[in-house]
């Protein structure tokens, strides 16, 4: 009789560790989510702050870098070239993989800008389908 208590009480212990096992790598996840999403926020505010720095030539800032997320503009000679091209190579260094991160800025009229941050967020939320998540902040320079 006790030789049947000790495997079910390692049998109902073997289970509570897996449950274990099953959160932590859930934890993990949404660790690495959060660590992306906060990531791009910085990034975003980052190349808002060069904007505001370089004011003059704010509308020289304006990139679509969704169209072809593969891609990284070319550091030119102007001070805002420079700084995209640095921005959207953090972008990818920082957040996701390197295919599937891109910026993209757009004009809303007058000093208002729109900066779009997206990436593939598959690795935290692999299990709604929903891989792509943005970060869209509007501001005035």
């Amino acid at each position: 009789m006790s030789m049947i208590e000790v495997l079910v009480s390692v049998m109902v212990l073997g289970v509570g560790l897996l449950g274990i096992a099953a959160m932590q790598s859930i934890a993990l996840r949404g660790g690495q989510g959060s660590l992306e999403s906060s990531q791009a926020v910085m990034a975003t505010n980052s190349i808002i702050e060069a904007m505001r720095a370089n004011r003059a030539n704010a509308a020289a800032y304006v990139y679509d870098g969704t169209t072809s997320c593969g891609s990284t503009p070319a550091a030119g000679t102007t001070l805002a070239s420079s700084d995209l091209n640095y921005w959207v190579s953090s972008l990818k260094t920082t957040i996701g993989s390197a295919t599937s991160t891109c910026g993209k800025i757009v004009s809303l009229g007058g000093n208002n800008y729109r900066v779009t941050v997206q990436w593939d967020d598959s690795r935290a939320d692999s299990a709604s389908g929903n891989d792509k998540k943005s970060i869209v902040t509007d501001a005035s320079i």
